[in-house]
């Protein structure tokens, strides 16, 4: 099996610093933990309130035009916008993406957009559970099985992270929430920018094969804003990852967001990099040409159209979280549901405007691609280094 088992190099690193606990004095720990609640409600307020999008780099969903069809011989009540994920059936294909978890202001949010989530049949991911790991305690402020028990619901964890700790604590932590599935997240270019982001992104590749090989669920590799590029797309798939959430440019920045954050030498590299990524369009394509089972595209997803445009690239399902945490803070439960009834409506217009009866039909629809677009495509080749 490839990747860190019990007596790799990493795990013993790990369990070596756990014995010397005594080195590092509790207060020390305290205040890592304190660091990283602090660090979760900024970013929350950050992400609600704050210009962080992209403005220059945008997902090029845009550039998949339909053909409209002037004669669909359907009811547009009738129209079958459900989808099959991970054994579950959602009532649209739409993921409500993971943004927060590990503080009071954090555990009220779970819980609300779980319950309207479940009401509604779509699935959700969680925030990191970085702070559940260094601090048990907080596993409350993401449990949301008591208003959401049938939801599909994924887990979350930096790639990093799960590099120093060992897959049974993994696997406890994924079951104390209930998950279906666990998001690994990729994000070096925000810990870069982040000031107190990690340094040392070696061994993530075989991280992810160690977990697809020795957890129970599912692993879903999952990118924060800058793409999935064709090289990257065919090493998980190689390591044995079928799964991908390719969250490319053109929504919210992670570097805009820790560039808010951020001071100094680190505020000037997140304006250099705030725009750097793969837009989601093609992210999608180079994950659905390299074989990925599941497909979730997020990052700048917006409207029902997107999704369908999403989906007609090879996407199983689209993810949006800001705009739904948005939604959350200005209208509270209702305006949660006032965006999932909006996706639904102007998905169901678009599949009867290309003549789609189910969402299988929709990603065959006859579609034409910008010139804008089909650069990233044609040129991804030259990423299979």
């Amino acid at each position: 099996m490839r990747g860190f088992g019990p007596s790799s190099t990493t795990h013993r690193v790990r369990s070596d610093r756990r014995v010397s606990k005594q080195e590092k004095p509790d207060v020390e720990e305290t205040l890592e933990q304190d660091r990283t609640a602090t660090r979760k409600d900024e970013h929350i307020l950050i992400a609600q309130r704050e210009d962080v999008g992209f403005h220059r780099t945008g997902t090029l969903l845009d550039g998949v035009q339909f053909f409209h069809d002037s004669l669909p011989d359907l009811d547009i009540d009738a129209i079958d916008t459900s989808v099959q994920v991970m054994g579950k059936r959602l009532r649209i294909p739409l993921m409500v993406a993971g943004m927060t978890g590990g503080t009071d202001k954090a555990r009220d949010i779970n819980k609300r957009l779980a319950e309207q989530v479940q009401g509604y049949g779509c699935a959700m991911g969680l925030g990191s559970q970085r702070a559940m790991l260094e601090q048990p305690a907080l596993s409350a402020t993401y449990e949301v099985r008591d208003v959401a028990p049938t939801m599909l619901l994924f887990g979350n964890i930096g790639v990093i992270q799960a590099r120093d700790t060992p897959t049974a604590a993994l696997r406890e932590m994924s079951e104390r929430v209930g998950a279906d599935a666990l998001c690994v997240h990729m994000n070096p270019a925000q810990e870069v920018v982040q000031p107190e982001g990690d340094r040392d992104f070696r061994g993530g590749l075989e991280t992810m094969g160690r977990l697809q090989s020795e957890l129970p669920i599912p692993i879903v590799a999952k990118e924060t804003g800058c793409g999935v590029s064709p090289r990257t797309a065919q090493r998980l798939y190689d390591m044995g990852i079928r799964h991908v959430d390719v969250s490319g440019s053109g929504g919210t920045s992670w570097v805009a967001v820790e560039m808010k954050r951020a001071r100094g030498t680190k505020k000037g590299l997140g304006e250099l990099l705030r725009e750097w990524g793969i837009p989601t369009a093609a992210s999608v394509v180079y994950a659905r040409r390299v074989g990925m089972e599941t497909i979730v595209a997020t990052g700048g997803i917006q409207t029902g159209l997107d999704i369908a445009r999403a989906i007609a690239l090879g996407a199983t399902i689209g993810g949006m979280a800001r705009p739904v945490l948005q939604a959350l803070d200005a209208k509270g439960a209702q305006g949660v549901w006032e965006v999932l009834e909006r996706i639904e409506r102007e998905l169901r217009a678009v599949m009867l405007l290309v003549g789609a009866a189910n969402v299988e039909a929709l990603r065959a629809a006859p579609k034409f691609l910008s010139p804008e677009l089909r650069p990233w495509l044609l040129g991804e080749s030259n990423d299979r280094r």
